[in-house]
């Protein structure tokens, strides 16, 4: 599978039927933070541990600029339906395995949208690693 993520047929306003692949601009950025539980001593030292099974929190801001209204239509109605409470499979680039890349959850904690002109516009989005099965 590509970076990005598929919008069943049935979720979309496809006309020409069957599901769309979404693939972010290139410029994807994720954002990792270590959820660590920390005891500090009197005397200096500190003593650090994982919270959790899953500690890495990752966010992964990601860009669609200037497509079609009707594409950016079908990402929007998508984000929309999810609510950020539903999560979607999301392929990201795999720097630790064997593989280029890895399917993760994720939510869309946010969106913006920006009106270029009639014809173009630009989606803005956040997404949160989740952990589900």
């Amino acid at each position: 599978m590509a970076i990005g993520f598929t919008i069943p047929q049935a979720e979309s306003y496809n006309e020409t039927g069957g599901d769309i692949q979404v693939i972010p601009d290139n410029d994807m950025r994720r954002q990792s933070d270590p959820e660590v539980l920390l005891a500090k001593f009197g005397d200096g030292y500190e003593q650090r541990a994982a919270n959790g099974i899953n500690s890495l929190r990752e966010q992964y801001s990601v860009t669609f600029s200037s497509r079609q209204k009707s594409e950016i239509d079908n990402i929007v109605s998508f984000f929309s339906v999810k609510k950020g409470i539903t999560s979607f499979d999301f392929t990201v680039p795999d720097t630790n395995g064997l593989s280029n890349e890895t399917t993760i959850k994720v939510v869309c904690d946010s969106y913006n949208t920006t009106f270029m002109n009639s014809e173009f516009y630009t989606c803005s989005a956040t997404f949160r690693r989740v952990y589900e099965s």
